[in-house]
């Protein structure tokens, strides 16, 4: 049997990147997926390719469409055991440049969402003693040049993976953070840096080892998410080739 057989995952971002290689992680392994994103004819790819895989488009800085999200993909499974929190959205400004819009994005899908989402999967996961494993960054716990916003937002969903492992304690819950380093995706390949920046100040976030494929960092989800890791609660776990060693 397949790790994650009648288990039912929630994933966001899964229209491509991570998110896309997390929710055929999960759908491999025997789970239900219902994946969330913002590419609408990329989503029906994936359903194409799976009878595992639900999708729905949804922006996730809206709360009300996080609710109803959740609430949809407990009404077509049953019921939900993992939430992963996937998505991100990385944009490279210099500090004094960053717009109110650019600002309020960085915050809506890094952190607001993922609460959101967190807030109305909870009693869920509690039901079926779930669990939720967000996606944050190397950029969560070291400083990123030209990344204000992403950095900020990072910073605060690992502390909201601590305050929720915290504060659920004495329940079946647990609630897990994954930090990332550079992986090979379409976000990656598209940056778009400003006029003007320090190349060495960037290429001190890159790890000496190059980057990552989002199916490896995939499959470090897969683990936390599932019984092997059944001890693992409140935890920061850096994936990112050692480049927080030095």
């Amino acid at each position: 049997m397949s790790k994650f057989n009648n288990k039912t995952v929630f994933v966001t971002g899964a229209s491509s990147g991570l998110g896309l290689a997390t929710a055929k992680y999960f759908a491999e392994q025997g789970a239900n997926v219902f994946g969330v994103g913002r590419n609408e004819d990329a989503l029906q790819q994936l359903e194409n390719e799976s009878g595992h895989i639900k999708t729905c488009p949804m922006e996730l800085s809206d709360s009300s469409s996080c609710d109803a999200a959740i609430q949809s993909c407990v009404d077509f499974f049953g019921g939900l055991d993992v939430l992963v929190n996937a998505a991100g959205k990385h944009q490279l400004h210099h500090s004094t440049e960053v717009s109110d819009e650019d600002w309020a994005r960085d915050l809506a899908v890094n952190i607001s969402g993922p609460f959101y989402l967190c807030r109305a999967a909870i009693p869920h996961l509690i039901e079926r003693k779930g669990n939720i494993v967000n996606v944050a960054s190397i950029a969560g716990l070291s400083g990123q040049p030209y990344s204000a916003g992403y950095c900020s937002a990072k910073h605060a969903l690992i502390g909201l993976t601590r305050a929720l492992a915290l504060e659920y304690m004495h329940s079946d819950l647990r609630v897990n953070v994954i930090c990332p380093g550079g992986m090979d995706t379409p976000q990656v390949q598209n940056f778009h840096f400003p006029d003007g920046v320090d190349f060495d100040l960037v290429m001190r976030s890159s790890a000496l080892r190059g980057m990552m494929q989002a199916e490896d960092v995939a499959a470090v989800i897969g683990f936390l998410a599932s019984d092997d890791a059944k001890t693992i609660h409140g935890a920061v776990y850096p994936v990112d080739q050692g480049k927080l060693v030095g």
